[in-house]
């Protein structure tokens, strides 16, 4: 695949980036977690719940406000996504019927179940990556061929008001820590002129909970310096 270049907004870029962060995270998570312990099973398996949630989050508001554009400017453009978005719900609801079963197992059919587990949602994430680079290449020419930047930013920002709290939260706590310092601070530029102070409070406490502390400084810099301040 050949990856669009032009200086354009991109819409993927920063969801997908907090999807494969979480994504990676969470199968290592799984992966490595004791079947016989109550305090490392917990954690690993309520991650994966959030994960699994908000994959299912994601994939409806791909198919409620992406995918209407992209069929608006070209007939058929969303047909293959929309097909593997319906077996990504499935296979989200089979990875949750499997974290049923495994916490209602008892200790001796635990570390087989872990396994089936572990090896499921491997397979759930390497499709989600080839899944997500579609969209970016092909899904996101597309876009750039027939929306301004404006149009894909309005796009983006009823995304996120059509999430909850806790949701846009979420999101952020995966967003934040892995993107570029660029894009993280072009975010929180456009996030502080938009959102009540309390919570843009709430999302650089978020921030410096979860950057390393490097990224931290420099954002925290960025977000002081006196020009940008008083933007």
């Amino acid at each position: 695949m050949t990856f669009p270049t032009a200086p354009r907004y991109d819409l993927y870029a920063g969801i997908h980036k907090a999807l494969r962060a979480f994504m990676a995270d969470t199968l290592v998570a799984i992966g490595r977690m004791d079947e016989g312990d109550a305090a490392d099973t917990g954690p690993a398996l309520a991650q994966l719940r959030a994960l699994l949630g908000c994959m299912r989050a994601h994939l409806g508001h791909e198919n409620e406000f992406i995918h209407p554009l992209l069929e608006s400017v070209a007939v058929g453009a969303a047909a293959r996504i929309s097909i593997e978005h319906v077996e990504h719900q499935r296979e989200i609801a089979t990875l949750e019927a499997q974290v049923d079963a495994f916490e209602a197992a008892d200790a001796s059919a635990r570390p087989a179940l872990a396994l089936k587990l572990y090896r499921e949602l491997a397979l759930f994430v390497g499709e989600n990556f080839s899944h997500m680079q579609y969209e970016e290449v092909v899904h996101g020419a597309q876009l750039w061929a027939h929306c301004s930047d404006a149009q894909l930013l309005d796009l983006e920002h009823r995304i996120v008001a059509s999430q909850t709290p806790d949701e846009a939260m979420l999101v952020l706590r995966w967003m934040l820590p892995y993107m570029t310092h660029a894009e993280r601070c072009a975010l929180l530029f456009g996030m502080r002129a938009m959102v009540p102070a309390p919570v843009f409070a709430a999302v650089l406490e978020l921030a410096r909970a979860h950057l390393r502390e490097g990224d931290w400084i420099k954002l925290d810099a960025a977000l002081s310096a006196p020009s940008l301040r008083a933007a």
